[in-house]
Parts: structure tokens; C-alpha cells; sequence
């Protein structure tokens, strides 16, 4: 068997942070994992601004007749739900209207954590759970594609689903100076306090917040 030849190596010059992709490149190059946070709350306006980011809507017609929103999603199906769980209480992000729709009249930050994690690592101000709904990626109106009906290949789209709104928020947390940290969390735990039903799972979690010894403004 003729063993495959190798095509020559090709040099790339070092990227330029010049450009219309100047703003994107700068964020990438500062963009890390965080686990110092401060334990001041994040300012309205900053807090609103990390939302859209994350998962807004940026488009009023995207694929399939749904809107577009800041992150792709299989079939444009949007199964992601985003958490957020503040001292005052846990909350839904309701991309369409953009606000908080309250879920949970109690500080239940401490699940986004996983249960060994609790006491050893400090709770962020600000916790945004991932969770997945199955429902829509069954039922979506986008392209009907047979894996989405198979359980395995659907654990497949919300893990990278989620992967790319998690991009997000590194990206938005490294242009604003922010600490950002992507980690697993309780489950069982969160699936209980936010009633969450059988087509719903609790994904992950994502601590937000200012840098600790960082001076902020509110």
C-alpha cells in the first residue's frame, strides 16, 4: 500500500489586531477561565448587556420563521434555556420580551455548584444555569433531521448548544474585564428547586461577576 504524502507546511503570519475584527480578536486574546469573583452584584445595565450577549435575540426573522438570537441552535429549535440565579432569587431570561421572569423567591445560587464544591469555592454574585428543553428539538419548526429524535444525538446538539452560548459569555466577560467560569453543577438539585419537568435537564453552569480586588462601578 503506497503510504500518503505529507503536503508542504504552510507558515500563516501572526494575526493582526487591526480591522473590522479588532474588537472580537482583542476579547479572544484575554479570554480565560476565572475563579476569583467578587461578591458584588453586577450592575443592572452590565447584567442586561451579558444577557443578550449570551443569548439575545439579534435578528427579528431567522431560520424557520423563528427569530435569531446571538448563538446558533439545531434546527434553530432555541431548546437552551438560560438560568439566572441572583441573591434575590432565581430567574428565567425571556430573550423575547428581554427581561427576568422570576421562577424562584429564594437564593438558590449555591446549587450551580456541584455539592463538593460548596463551601471550598466562593458563589459568584451572578449564576447562569444551562438547561436543555428536548421537547423543542422534537417538535421544531426547523428541518426535521432524524437524529432529533434519538435521544443520544440530541445529548449531542444541547451540549454543543450550550457550548456556544458559554462562548458567549467568555467573550463578553473578557471585553468588559470580567471573571468567568464554566463548570458542573447540582443537577438534581437545580431540577428540583426550578421545577423543572421530565423534558428539561440541568446542563451546566456559568459563574459571572467582577474580578476579585478589582475596582467596579455600579
Amino acid at each position: 500500500m503506497t503510504e500518503a504524502r505529507r503536503p508542504t507546511d504552510i507558515a500563516l503570519p501572526p494575526p493582526e489586531m487591526t480591522g473590522a475584527s479588532a474588537v472580537i480578536l482583542e476579547a479572544l486574546a484575554h479570554r480565560s477561565t476565572t475563579r476569583q469573583i467578587a461578591p458584588t452584584a453586577l450592575a443592572p445595565a452590565l447584567l442586561s448587556k451579558l444577557l443578550w450577549a449570551a443569548w439575545g435575540i439579534n435578528r427579528d426573522q431567522g431560520a424557520f420563521g423563528e427569530p435569531g438570537r446571538t448563538a446558533a441552535s439545531a434546527s434553530n429549535s432555541q431548546e437552551i434555556e438560560l438560568y439566572v440565579l441572583l441573591e434575590s432569587g432565581a430567574y428565567l431570561y425571556n430573550a423575547r420580551a428581554h427581561r427576568l421572569d422570576g421562577v424562584v423567591d429564594e437564593d438558590i445560587r449555591s446549587f450551580a455548584l456541584t455539592p463538593g464544591q460548596r463551601g471550598v469555592i466562593t458563589i459568584a454574585p451572578t449564576q447562569l444555569v444551562f438547561v436543555a428543553d428536548v421537547e423543542r428539538l422534537i417538535h421544531t419548526r426547523g428541518f426535521q433531521e432524524p437524529g432529533l429524535q434519538d435521544p443520544e444525538t440530541q445529548k449531542s446538539y444541547f451540549f454543543v448548544d450550550a457550548g456556544l452560548i458559554a462562548a458567549n459569555i467568555y467573550l463578553f466577560a473578557a471585553a468588559e474585564g470580567l471573571a468567568a467560569w464554566f463548570h458542573n453543577c447540582d443537577k438534581a438539585g437545580l431540577a428540583r428547586k426550578l421545577g423543572l419537568r421530565a423534558e428539561q435537564r440541568a446542563l451546566f453552569a456559568q459563574s459571572v461577576g467582577y474580578r476579585q480586588g478589582v475596582a467596579t462601578q455600579n
